[in-house]
């Protein structure tokens, strides 16, 4: 059963809609002055704006009204539970987050920062441990590891279709004494090393190469702001 009203007022009561006409005092729900009681779902807004009842409260944008927005609040907000954001979040002041994956742009005019991760300290009691990311003029990715008694780097299965085979790289560190150690060929699954005289290899290695799924980093360009990059803004994660 619905109702319509042009008005209502609720003066030292409480307004309360329940299916099924519940009594909301013999179920043990306190009744608090000038409050309201409603059992969901609530919509607020056009009546086209959902289709289904999605949520206990939906809020659409209201088109008899002058607001621009769907919900406006002055005060701390506080939410217990997990947040699905569809769109563009401005903040004008900081966000906190104990870990945070994606990107954030602020509202500054200028790229500028370190990008960093902050975490409680994993070893030291009331400390806290922040690093930085390596920041470099390519959209680069690395492997790392160590080859003990072996010739030959087994790359990532996935580099074939990530990387410019060309653009690889290769730093060997000996370990326990000089081998001489060389790269002797490599391709876009493996590093094929040549120590001196034949020499078992026991070395550390860092292989890095450019990535060729995204475009090109173009690191300087002419503009006075982000909007000016000659490339494709939307495959970079920016701090403005």
């Amino acid at each position: 059963m619905a109702f319509i009203f042009d008005e209502v007022n609720v003066n030292n009561g409480q307004l309360t809609v329940a299916e099924n006409g519940t009594d909301i005092k013999s179920s043990g729900i306190k009744q608090t002055k000038h409050s309201a009681f409603i059992e969901g779902p609530l919509q607020v807004g056009n009546v086209g704006d959902f289709t289904s009842a999605d949520g206990t409260v939906m809020i659409g944008k209201d088109g008899n009204a002058n607001a621009t927005v769907a919900l406006f609040v002055k005060g701390d907000v506080t939410i217990i539970g997990n947040t699905d954001q569809t769109g563009t979040i401005t903040a004008s002041g900081t966000i906190t987050a104990s870990n945070f994956v994606g990107s954030v742009s602020t509202a500054s005019g200028k790229s500028s920062g370190a990008k960093a991760f902050d975490i409680e300290h994993p070893s030291k009691d009331g400390h806290r441990l922040r690093h930085i990311c390596i920041e470099g003029p390519e959209s680069a990715v690395y492997y790392r590891g160590r080859l003990k008694n072996q010739k030959k780097i087994a790359l990532p299965k996935y580099w074939k279709d990530l990387v410019d085979v060309d653009s690889i790289t290769v730093q060997l560190q000996p370990i326990g004494a000089h081998q001489d150690i060389i790269v002797k060929r490599w391709d876009d699954e493996n590093i094929f090393l040549q120590a001196q005289g034949g020499l078992p290899i026991n070395c550390f290695y860092h292989v890095y190469a450019e990535r060729k799924d995204i475009e090109k980093l173009i690191p300087e360009y002419e503009g006075k702001t982000i909007d000016d990059y000659p490339g494709d803004n939307s495959v970079y994660s920016i701090n403005k």
